[in-house]
């Protein structure tokens, strides 16, 4: 399976896809990680890691439906199979999810359906939850309201701060998108309707509250 991921900054996330397949826990090749924001460090990290990178600045385009045809046009160039947002800070439109409907995934810093949208951890802190965590989702046409693929859950912990709770939370991002697109790489995912179905032993449904779950 050939592998697509859109970035926009660090690309920590991203380093954990590349870190997977090099060491095949992803049965999959990064076939092109492309960013939009000039200097990204994403686009260090493929250069580092022997992947294409491409920048495609979105302010070069006129339009939102043009910047995504050139997207398009781009992932496909590279045979990509499956579509990976790693901290892409873009809406994506009906062009990208239709070239790829139902091959987009996404990680979010929260257990959705709780708190989708920007700032995430910020909400979670500003509700007075005790529990938050990560979800890795398919994309659909909503802002982080696609099916549910993996999620583990982060404590929320007396003290917490935006910043030490996002670093927890990222802990379990780093082992979740991973082990998500294994799964899909292996073939073992289904999508009916708004539910996720995991073939063999793994069941999407439940919250992942520790890590050795993910082993």
């Amino acid at each position: 399976m050939r592998l697509g991921v859109l970035a926009s900054g660090s690309g920590s996330n991203l380093q954990a896809i590349l870190d997977g397949c090099a060491s095949r826990a992803i049965p999959a090749e990064v076939a092109v990680v492309i960013c939009n924001v000039p200097g990204a460090k994403a686009l260090q990290r493929a250069e580092a890691a022997g992947v294409p990178a491409l920048l495609l600045d979105h302010r070069q385009q006129a339009s939102r439906e043009g910047y995504d045809a050139q997207l398009v046009a781009a992932l496909r160039m590279h045979g990509v199979d499956l579509l990976c947002l790693a901290g892409f800070m873009r809406l994506i439109g009906p062009a990208l999810l239709n070239a790829f409907h139902n091959k987009i995934l996404n990680i979010h810093p929260s257990l959705l359906p709780a708190f989708p949208g920007m700032h995430a951890v910020r909400q979670a802190l500003a509700a007075g939850v005790r529990v938050s965590g990560c979800t890795v989702h398919v994309v659909d046409q909503g802002t982080d309201t696609g099916p549910i693929l993996i999620q583990a859950a982060v404590p929320v912990l007396d003290g917490d701060t935006e910043e030490t709770l996002a670093e927890r939370i990222l802990v379990q991002e780093h082992r979740c998108y991973p082990r998500a697109i294994s799964l899909w790489a292996q073939g073992r995912v289904q999508i009916e309707g708004r539910r996720v179905r995991i073939g063999a032993a793994t069941d999407p449904a439940r919250i992942l509250s520790s890590p050795e779950l993910l082993d």
